[in-house]
C-alpha cells in the first residue's frame, strides 16, 4: 500500500478522473467549462461564490455596454453654468463620487466632475470666482456595442472609473461605471449610501419607473397600492419571468395587471432591471 502523502486518495481521484475525462476531450464550448467548474462544486475544489464569479466573469465576455448602462433619464447631471451652492445640495442628494457635467445639451458632456475635487474650494470658502470647467477631467466616451471585458481591461489600464456612452448617432445613451461592470461578476455591491428606494425603485418621470427585478413584490405593492401575491414569487423580477413564460431578452414587454414592464437589462441567468408604466385606470 502505498503511503506517499503526496499521492490524491481515492475521493480525489474520483474528482481528478472526472475533471481529466473532460479535458481529455479538448472543450471548446462555454458548456464544457461549466461542466468542470459544477463537478469542482460539487467537490469542493472551490465553493459556489468562487463559481459565481467564474461563470459572470465568461458571462461578462458576452455582453456589450448598453446592457448594463445607466439610461440617459437617470444620469444625474451638472449644468456648467452651475454655481457651488448650486451643486453642493445635488451631490449631497444623489451621494456620487462621479458627475458628468454639461453645457448647452445633455448631449454636449464637457468632462467628470469628481466630488473630491470640490472640496478645498469647499474648505477655502472662497467661492466668489467659482469655476468649474478648470476642475473637469477629460471625458471617456464609448459605443453601446462595446464589449464589457473590453471595457474592464480599459477601465484597469487607464485607471478611469466612468464612461459616457453614445448611440449609433453620437447621443449620449447613457452611462456606464467600473463598479456596473463588476457588479456583473461578482454580484451586486452595497455600500453605507445605497438607500432601499434607491436600489429597487427609481421614479424617472410621472408615468414611468426604473425597477430592479430584486424589488420584493411586497416593496413594489406598498409603494404603488398594488395587490400582487407573493406566495409563489418574492420579487418582481420572479413575477416578470412568470409573465413571459421564458427568459426574457432586452427590450421584451409585458404587462400585469395593467402595468407595464419592459426589459432594460437581462442576461442568460437572470433579469436584472425593468422599466415600468403603469396603466390607464
Amino acid at each position: 500500500m502505498s503511503t506517499d502523502p503526496s499521492g490524491p486518495d481515492n475521493g480525489e481521484k474520483s474528482w481528478l478522473e472526472k475533471i481529466g475525462q473532460l479535458f481529455s476531450a479538448e472543450p471548446r464550448t462555454r458548456k464544457d467549462l461549466e461542466a468542470v467548474m459544477a463537478v469542482a462544486a460539487e467537490n469542493e475544489v472551490i465553493d459556489e461564490d468562487a463559481r459565481n464569479i467564474i461563470e459572470g466573469a465568461m458571462q461578462v465576455s458576452d455582453m456589450q455596454a448598453r446592457d448594463i448602462m445607466i439610461p440617459r433619464a437617470q444620469m444625474v447631471l451638472i449644468r456648467a453654468e452651475s454655481t457651488l451652492e448650486e451643486i453642493l445640495p445635488q451631490i449631497t442628494r444623489s451621494a456620487h463620487s462621479r458627475y458628468p457635467v454639461v453645457g448647452e445639451s445633455s448631449d454636449d458632456i464637457l468632462g467628470i466632475l469628481l466630488a473630491k475635487d470640490l472640496l478645498p474650494l469647499v474648505l477655502s470658502k472662497e467661492h466668489n470666482d467659482f469655476r468649474l470647467e478648470p476642475l473637469l477631467r477629460p471625458t471617456v466616451v464609448v459605443p453601446e456595442s462595446k464589449r464589457l471585458n473590453v471595457l474592464l481591461r480599459e477601465f484597469r489600464e487607464n485607471r478611469n472609473h466612468m464612461a459616457i456612452v453614445i448611440d449609433e448617432y453620437g447621443g449620449v445613451a447613457g452611462l456606464v461605471t467600473i463598479e456596473d461592470v463588476l457588479e456583473e461578476i461578482v454580484g451586486e455591491i452595497e455600500d453605507e449610501t445605497d438607500a432601499m428606494a434607491d436600489r429597487f425603485i427609481r421614479k424617472i418621470s410621472d408615468d414611468d419607473y426604473f425597477i430592479k427585478a430584486l424589488t420584493p413584490i411586497e416593496d413594489f405593492n406598498e409603494h404603488f397600492k398594488t395587490s400582487f401575491s407573493d406566495e409563489e414569487f418574492d420579487t418582481i423580477g420572479g413575477l416578470v419571468i412568470q409573465a413571459f413564460g421564458h427568459m426574457p431578452t432586452r427590450n421584451e414587454v409585458a404587462v400585469i395587471d395593467n402595468f407595464e414592464f419592459q426589459v432594460i437589462n437581462a442576461d442568460q441567468r437572470k433579469v436584472h432591471s425593468l422599466r415600468m408604466r403603469p396603466g390607464k385606470s
